[in-house]
């Protein structure tokens, strides 16, 4: 009798150690979020997104106050469609700015909000017309090799007379 009851608490030990394991796993890769607030719906297109994924932060001030909802592609505009769900607490102008943003050196993408100046808010289904696309590093690194090959083809008469100077 006293070795079954020591298994059942050993047993509830294990089930609850297995359970915040699960919810570690999933809060630290993004895939929960516990948050009852209420929240609206906008709308950004982008030119390029980069890896920006759904369920990715949208903050303000480097606040969190929203989520990415959903990605999609708009064969109109030919841009990437971006739905995001901010918290109704947070109130934005109509005329904000949302641009793609790195936590980091090569971390994960973001959305950053930056507020306008226009008395009339954002409601649900509205559109944030001034976007800014993410910077895709190997665009970054093609533009700089392309400005170094065309600056070794100037003339070397230019460089010669910085090095040439005499005592």
């Amino acid at each position: 009798m006293q070795k079954s009851r020591h298994d059942v608490w050993v047993g509830l030990f294990v089930l609850i150690g297995a359970a915040a394991v699960l919810f570690l796993a999933l809060k630290a890769g993004n895939l929960l979020s516990l948050n009852f607030d209420e929240t609206y719906q906008v709308i950004t297109k982008f030119d390029n997104i980069g890896g920006l994924k759904p369920r990715a932060a949208v903050k303000s001030a480097g606040v969190v106050v929203g989520r990415v909802e959903s990605i999609g592609f708009d064969d109109k505009s030919y841009q990437a469609r971006v739905v995001l769900q901010l918290q109704k607490k947070f109130a934005f102008p109509k005329d904000s700015s949302a641009k793609i943003l790195t936590s980091g050196l090569l971390g994960e993408q973001y959305i950053g909000l930056e507020a306008g100046a226009e008395e009339k808010n954002l409601a649900a289904g509205d559109v944030i017309s001034q976007t800014q696309s993410a910077v895709v590093l190997e665009n970054l690194i093609s533009q700089f090799l392309y400005s170094k090959a065309a600056d070794s083809g100037a003339p070397a008469a230019a460089a010669a007379p910085a090095s040439g100077a005499k005592k």
